[in-house]
């Protein structure tokens, strides 16, 4: 779990989350006993001695405040503590965000144990979904009650959904960690990345840093740092080769001159002067060697932009509810007696059966009723009269009213296939002429070797697990691939291409819509050759025409144009978007040739 927070905090440039896991004991005497064994040699060779908390009242004076102080911080990422041993002290007020687990192990009702502990768990560390299911999940050890759990969560309204998880002997063993690929150039100027733990593992690098003198070292990440700077000035340096014309390795060489300050170790007269001027160069030109060149591309909509939906006819086949009975059972538990409470007309009666669809539909950001009226009661009417279609007016009331956001979800659905937007003339403008290559980060097992990329591992099914090295001209040490054709494509990539690599998330700032929704859209790969530049997505054949696929086709190509136009300014190479199905990947294909066939 703490792999995969990590990995996906440094994926997404977030914070990173310490996850903590919550027992519940049956009593003080119980907790202590826990703490013991898990503070013990013998429970994973001693590796939380000093990382779990009893919390219940056997603690008073000194010990107390320790023990609340230490809850309080269980959230921040520098506080070791990543078990909680408790009774019945968590009481209201006690917030956090990164309980992952929780082992119950004392005996309670369901309902008890989803309000009092189960609920905190619930609480997202980044204040919504991601999508990603490790991040967002919250694991529960089996339990006495388990299957009133699962009761409790497929109610209507229940804020748990549940999936089972059952893990083997030895994925229990397993050791993962977060590995953080580094891009070449990083790992040749000697940067390191930050916050690493225990956790964390940096690939070795098969060539030492190019500057090994600590003075040198230093130098030449200022000298980079200079570099950056000038990202954001595209006018006057639109590609990162000009970093090599005159003016500007003067400029470069003045302000790196400027910042460096020699260590006290580095007296006058007894340690030589570092050549900054050379150092200056050398590391100019290995970011020269070691970048593509990634324009920042804004791309501004300069009139009023106005969107929404179409009018369509929906498919309502599959809505299909049976007449509602609206009695609640009461169970007397003391004299075992059944009650049956007729409930009438109970909940907002509207005067119209189509307004319980427009209420809500109305509660979905995209929607507004000023613009939409109309097209809103026109869908609330079909979807009226297909339930008149087999039930009763009273029975469509009702169905409407009991289910009336599931309903509004069927209607939004459908409505997003039909979302139109328009605006004025885009304003198209670059920020910056190259970006600096974002770290990757991947989460693998800590005992399984890097593989050499030529060769395809036994288990083909599983290829997301892997980590590849042995490049030539990958700007990264390692690679993850999602499957055997995109290993394939590598090795033509590191064949022809004078440079590649697969982008991590954040790297080109893509975005593709969906719906009302903007989401981000991260290529396959990158590849410089002699023609061009090229961005290439592997597909599965049957994928090629999906909805989804050609929203990103659509706003690569865009984005592709923009900066073939750029690169224009400065007799750069154009920029081409190539869309392969997987069975055309063959290891005698060339570049030109895929994008001669598939180039868009």
């Amino acid at each position: 779990m703490k792999v995969e927070l990590e990995t996906y905090a440094r994926q997404s440039d977030r914070p990173i989350v310490k996850p903590f896991l919550l027992v519940i004991a049956r009593d003080t005497t119980h907790a202590g006993q826990l703490k013991q064994l898990i503070e013990s040699e013998q429970f994973f060779d001693g590796t939380y001695k000093t990382k779990v908390i009893q919390v219940d009242s056997s603690k008073t004076g000194e010990e107390e405040d320790e023990m609340i102080e230490r809850l309080l911080r269980v959230e921040q990422a520098d506080e070791p503590t990543e078990i909680v041993i408790h009774v019945n002290m968590l009481k209201e007020g006690w917030d956090v965000t990164n309980l992952y687990t929780i082992v119950p192990l004392r005996a309670a009702n369901a309902r008890t144990l989803i309000e009092q502990s189960i609920g905190r768990g619930l609480r997202l560390p980044y204040g919504k979904r991601t999508g990603v299911t490790a991040v967002d999940r919250l694991n529960i050890i089996a339990h006495d009650r388990f299957q009133e759990i699962i009761e409790e969560a497929n109610k209507p309204g229940s804020a748990i959904r549940l999936k089972q998880i059952i893990l083997s002997p030895d994925q229990l063993k397993e050791k993962t960690v977060t590995v953080v690929s580094q891009s070449q150039l990083a790992a040749k100027l000697g940067i390191q990345p930050e916050h690493t733990s225990g956790n964390t593992l940096i690939p070795p690098d098969n060539q030492p840093p190019v500057f090994s003198v600590p003075a040198e070292q230093k130098l030449a990440q200022i000298t980079y740092d200079v570099i950056r700077t000038l990202e954001s000035q595209p006018q006057k340096l639109p590609t990162v080769n000009y970093l090599q014309r005159p003016e500007f390795q003067a400029q470069i060489l003045q302000e790196v001159t400027n910042q460096y300050r020699p260590t006290q170790m580095e007296l006058e007269g007894v340690t030589a002067k570092p050549d900054i001027a050379s150092i200056v160069s050398k590391t100019t030109q290995l970011v020269i060697r070691q970048t593509i060149d990634i324009p920042r591309i804004l791309v501004v909509p300069t009139g009023e932009v106005r969107s929404g939906f179409k009018s369509f006819s929906l498919e309502l086949g599959a809505l299909k509810y049976p007449p509602p009975s609206e009695e609640l059972w009461i169970q007397h538990l003391r004299t075992n007696e059944l009650e049956v409470l007729a409930l009438g007309s109970a909940g907002t009666e509207e005067a119209r059966p189509e307004n319980y669809i427009v209420s809500g539909l109305m509660d979905f950001n995209d929607v507004s009723y000023d613009n939409h009226a109309d097209l809103l009661y026109e869908l609330a009417s079909q979807v009226v009269k297909h339930f008149h279609s087999y039930l009763s007016e009273e029975d469509t009331k009702r169905v409407l009213r009991i289910y009336q956001r599931d309903i509004a979800r069927f209607v939004h659905a459908q409505m997003q296939q039909h979302y139109w937007e328009e605006s004025g003339p885009l304003d198209v403008r670059i920020s910056k002429g190259f970006t600096e290559l974002k770290p990757s980060a991947y989460t693998a097992s800590a005992s399984d070797p890097i593989l050499d990329f030529h060769n395809a591992p036994a288990d083909k099914s599983n290829m997301a697990k892997y980590l590849f090295g042995g490049f030539k001209n990958c700007l990264y040490p390692v690679q993850k691939f999602q499957s055997d054709s995109e290993r394939k494509l590598a090795t033509i990539l590191d064949r022809e291409a004078e440079k590649w690599f697969k982008p991590a998330k954040g790297q080109f700032q893509l975005f593709y819509k969906s719906g009302p929704d903007q989401l981000e859209y991260q290529p396959h790969f990158v590849a410089e050759a002699k023609t061009g530049v090229y961005m290439l997505e592997p597909k599965a054949r049957n994928e090629m025409t999906d909805p989804e696929v050609l929203a990103k086709r659509d706003v690569a190509v865009t984005w592709c144009k923009h900066a073939s136009d750029h690169a224009v300014t400065y007799e750069g190479k154009p920029w081409k978007y190539v869309l392969i199905p997987h069975d055309a990947i063959v290891e005698n294909m060339t570049i030109e040739g895929f994008a001669t066939h598939f180039a868009t």
